[in-house]
């Protein structure tokens, strides 16, 4: 079974992969696949440089990911541009990995752990979706505190990605993780016991 697995920003999301690890899940996620196909030799780094300048690259040929962001964030057309090397990248290795994690046990669950899931379109690309869920004001209380930022700072990074709520709507399965975490493992446990250990 492949699923995708996302919430949002400070929703818990990686929590809740790190329990379905812990139950025998492949966990396939993003944001290390998007650190992977930046590393020296890449497709994807090659054109970064070529596209914004070999400046951006470190003596060791590896990318000043700083220096990118400080473009990339100030200018959309420029964060577009970034995006429309990274995002087929990306995808194209993670479902390379989940499907080869799938052919070698067509029974365990394989979670494809995308943040921007529903942003990017991949809904298509799965068996079903599982979110996580915190209500948007628990979101912005959390990353105040995980990331030391300003409420206003906080709403507005909650803000770059589609709603919380929306997001719930759309999902198959929802893990509500504004509890403890005893209650957030009990619904990982249900959703493990009710969609995988009962698959034939």
């Amino acid at each position: 079974m492949i699923i995708g697995l996302t919430g949002g920003i400070a929703s818990g999301k990686s929590t809740v992969s790190e329990m379905l690890i812990d139950l025998g899940a492949k966990v396939v996620d993003a944001d290390a696949v998007a650190r992977e196909i930046v590393l020296p030799g890449e497709p994807a780094l090659e054109a970064i440089a070529s596209l914004f300048g070999q400046a951006l690259l470190q003596e060791d040929g590896s990318l000043n990911r700083s220096a990118l962001g400080a473009i990339v964030f100030k200018d959309a057309n420029a964060l577009r541009d970034l995006e429309a090397i990274t995002h087929p990248a990306i995808r194209k290795r993670m479902q390379e990995r989940i499907h080869r994690y799938a052919e070698q046990d067509p029974k365990q669950l394989v979670v494809g752990d995308v943040p921007l899931l529903f942003e990017t379109k991949q809904e298509h690309l799965y068996e079903g979706i599982l979110v996580v869920y915190v209500p948007a004001k628990l979101q912005i209380e959390r990353l105040m505190k995980r990331n030391g930022m300003t409420q206003e700072e906080a709403k507005r990074r909650v803000s770059l990605q589609l709603d919380i709520e929306e997001k719930r709507k759309r999902g198959n399965w929802i893990i509500d993780n504004s509890g403890s975490l005893d209650d957030t493992k009990k619904q990982v446990l249900q959703f493990w016991e009710s969609q995988v250990r009962e698959r034939p």
